[in-house]
């Protein structure tokens, strides 16, 4: 479980960071905000995949190892 205690904190981080990334992007507006923003929240769906991915793991782990 070591593993997970250091995975699912981080990709809940990157979550975070993504998705506060995007919404500056949305802010800030112009040619940034054009480029970037609809780039940020892809990358933000593709992180809570990850993220569902990873602790649905560490529950499969920790129901079949205890």
């Amino acid at each position: 479980m070591n593993l997970f205690d250091f995975l699912i904190p981080a990709i809940l981080l990157v979550v975070f960071v993504v998705l506060c990334f995007g919404i500056f992007a949305m802010f800030r507006g112009g040619d940034f905000g054009r480029s970037w923003s609809n780039k940020a929240m892809r990358m933000r769906v593709v992180a809570q995949f990850v993220a569902i991915i990873i602790l649905v793991a560490a529950m499969l782990v920790k129901q079949h190892y205890g």
